[in-house]
């Protein structure tokens, strides 16, 4: 019997607290084009990487070190909008949509497993001609930067990794959690209240999130066919036992977490800085799942002393 994916329940519980209500129908969604009007900014554009099109924003000097930062589920490259108005002054950021998020959309493979999706960010190496690379990520993001870590370490100049999934979280295991319906309503009509709900999930301090960022989290979630790409990206999560895989990891590792994370617990940060050899923890109080838009400054000169000692 599948055990029930808890976070879904979380949110659906704070949509019906604050009197929102979740249909089963999907509605057709928004356009990418009126999205775009938005959203996208000079430094984007749209590539196309093993038959699929990312929108991908790139910074900085085109001949410097290279950073690839990864956003988490449901969110999108904008996560790490601090991080590269910083890091680009020195470094080449490398951001994208992941596939089934964001501008991007669904993928018309559909790989969204997490081995996928890391076997991905190779590709969109190989396609911008990066022979290495710091990898970062948050979350799922932090999962697919792990991932390719372990399974491609010639390509990785140093690991990042944010409140990152790896241990079994929400009911899941080595097998997919059941996915609510009402979860499934949410992922595919996105109201109002469910992304305030997910806002005071994933913020220890939910004031700290503009309106601007939750009108940003609700459009992108909004985008056309996203709500179907989220539940099969469920429908496909899985969190095996990931000790061994951690051990192979052999890419200096800085692990950054909040201590308030209601998401991933910051035991399991703990736990992932010693199964990966040489791993540098942080854990900040007061934060929550996604520090690098909680607490900008204070991750980012964690992250500038570490890059520095890679130099």
């Amino acid at each position: 019997m599948k055990k029930i994916l808890l976070i879904g329940l979380v949110i659906v519980l704070g949509v019906i607290g604050a009197g929102g209500f979740i249909v089963l129908k999907s509605m057709q969604g928004t356009p990418p084009s009126a999205l775009e009007q938005q959203y996208l900014t000079d430094a984007d554009r749209y590539v196309e990487v093993d038959g699929a099109r990312i929108r991908l924003r790139e910074e900085g000097p085109e001949d410097a070190p290279v950073i690839i930062l990864l956003h988490g589920f449901t969110f999108s490259l904008e996560s790490f909008d601090a991080w590269a108005a910083d890091l680009s002054t020195d470094y080449r950021v490398i951001r994208y949509d992941l596939l089934g998020h964001g501008l991007t959309g669904p993928d018309p493979m559909e790989r969204y497993s997490p081995i996928e999706r890391a076997e991905f960010v190779r590709s969109v190496m190989d396609t911008l001609d990066i022979d290495t690379a710091t990898i970062g990520g948050n979350s799922l993001g932090g999962l697919v930067a792990w991932r390719f870590a372990a399974t491609n370490p010639s390509r990785v100049d140093s690991l990042i990794l944010v409140d990152a999934a790896a241990y079994s979280i929400n009911g899941v295991t080595d097998q997919p959690a059941e996915i609510p319906a009402a979860m499934k309503g949410f992922l595919l009509t996105v109201p109002e209240a469910g992304v305030d709900a997910t806002i005071n999930l994933v913020y220890a301090d939910p004031a700290k999130a503009s309106a601007e960022r939750r009108q940003l989290l609700g459009d992108m979630m909004r985008r056309e066919g996203n709500g179907e790409a989220f539940i099969r990206h469920l429908e496909e999560f899985t969190l095996p036992e990931p000790e061994r895989d951690l051990a192979r990891i052999s890419a200096p590792t800085l692990i950054l977490w909040g201590a308030e994370d209601r998401m991933i617990p910051a035991s399991q940060g703990r736990a992932m800085a010693d199964a990966i050899q040489g791993a540098e923890i942080v854990i900040y109080p007061g934060v929550g799942h996604a520090p690098q838009e909680e607490a900008p400054a204070e991750t980012l000169a964690d992250v500038r002393a570490f890059l520095n000692q890679q130099d």
